[in-house]
């Protein structure tokens, strides 16, 4: 099973995914960094992806071959995270075959009514969970 945790701006959030996906799933797990920028991707390779990439064609073409997509919400948003998530990115992820485990993390410039604010932790245990379960599931 191939993963893809996609991130931007300095990666902090893919690679808080990376160390919890790398302690929970088992080995045949392939984690794949996809970073809007080269700084993202470097950071989520020292946390222990198993390969990486950078930028909107990266993102576009590795998204039609995992299996799962991980990130925060704005990764389907664009012009979310500053402007580092182009429209192409966003289709690409969401036009994907992959499943999608998405951070319910607000955007500066919406909000999404419904979603109760919880810790950045906590949402990455419980994304992690549900993830686990899925490839158990469908292995």
């Amino acid at each position: 099973m191939k993963i893809a945790v996609v991130d931007g701006l300095g990666g902090g959030l893919g690679c808080q995914i990376i160390e919890n996906l790398k302690k929970e799933l088992e080995n045949p797990v392939k984690i794949i960094a996809l970073g809007t920028n080269s700084g993202a991707t470097a950071n989520m390779l020292n946390k222990g992806a198993d390969r990486g990439a950078t930028g909107e064609n990266a993102i576009k073409v590795t998204a039609r071959q995992v299996d799962i997509v991980t990130g925060p919400l704005g990764i389907i948003i664009p012009n979310s995270m500053l402007g580092e998530i182009t429209a192409a990115m966003a289709e690409a992820i969401v036009d994907c075959p992959a499943k999608k485990f998405l951070l319910g993390i607000n955007q500066p410039h919406f909000e999404l009514i419904g979603m109760k604010e919880q810790s950045i932790n906590n949402l990455v245990t419980e994304m992690v969970g549900k993830l686990k379960l899925f490839i158990r599931d469908n292995s």
